[in-house]
């Protein structure tokens, strides 16, 4: 599946955001913290998030402390939020379910 890397309309950034409100909407990025009960679970999830952004070919910005994974997604490319962005973030959240 190719997804888009022009800029998300307003209307889809708005839509996303209800879908997933653990995640914000800072200028071009959209960023979430995902806490975990330990180190070895939070670098669990890294390794899959690793495994999904690989197979989207889009990767995110990973801050990880102890049991605390941040993600920040936007295009560099377009300098702009687009679909790749929000697709590989419903997909973090379907991880951790």
């Amino acid at each position: 599946m190719t997804l888009s890397d022009a800029p998300l309309r307003t209307d889809a950034r708005t839509a996303f955001l209800a879908d997933h409100p653990e995640w914000t909407l800072e200028g071009e990025t959209i960023t979430r913290t995902f806490v975990f009960s330990d180190f070895s679970e939070a670098i669990g999830f890294v390794m899959r998030c690793a495994i999904a952004s690989e197979l989207a070919d889009h990767h995110p910005d990973i801050d990880i402390r102890w049991n605390k994974v941040a993600i920040t997604l936007t295009t560099h490319s377009s300098g702009s939020l687009s679909e790749k962005d929000t697709t590989v973030a419903a997909q973090l959240d379907a991880i951790v379910g």
